[in-house]
This record gives structure tokens, sequence and C-alpha cells, in this order.
């Protein structure tokens, strides 16, 4: 379920963990963990995305630059989604880089 967390995070940003995260927190402290991570991690990227969508709003600048912070947004996920999932299914607990720790206990 560790793996499961990171992985959906990768494809349905926060829903997927927080659904796995509800559900099964009280019966893994290492799922409670790690869906606790993958959440902060989404949260994270839809600040991204949010800021990049701010971008384009500038005149000229925000329509360039905004469409490649999309990019960075959608691909740092994934790949940081499936580096958290192969790491939990080692049972390894796996911290991903620049995410906001917004949830805590």
């Amino acid at each position: 379920m560790g793996m499961l967390v990171h992985l959906l995070g990768g494809v349905t940003y926060i829903l997927g963990p927080l659904v796995i995260w509800l559900i099964k927190k009280d019966e893994s402290p290492f799922v409670k963990d790690q869906g606790r991570e993958a959440m902060n991690f989404q949260i994270t990227v839809i600040i991204g995305f949010a800021i990049a969508t701010a971008t384009d709003l500038i005149p000229f600048f925000g329509s360039c630059m905004a469409p490649f912070l999309w990019l960075v947004a959608v691909v740092a996920n994934l790949i940081f989604a499936i580096l958290g999932g192969l790491e939990a299914n080692k049972g390894i607990i796996y911290r991903y880089p620049f995410a906001l720790r917004l949830i805590k206990e």
C-alpha cells in the first residue's frame, strides 16, 4: 500500500493518496507516513500549477513561461512519484525533495 500511495499520486494527484491514507492510516504506520508524505508532495505540485497558471496572466512572459512550468510540474510529479513508489516497495521511508510539509500528524 505504501508503494500505491506514491504511484497513484503520479496519476491522480492528491485524490488517490488521500483515499488510501483515509482507509489504511490506522492499520499501518508505514502507510500512514507515506500517505501523508505523498499528499504533502501533491499539494506542493498543485501549488506549483497555481503559480504556473498565475504567470500566464503576465503579458508575453507568462504566455511563454506557463506551459514550460506546467510541463516541469507534470514531469517532476511523475518522476518523484515513481521514485517514491520504488523506495516504499523496498520498505524504505521516502521523503520528497521540495515538498511542503503541510500535513503533520
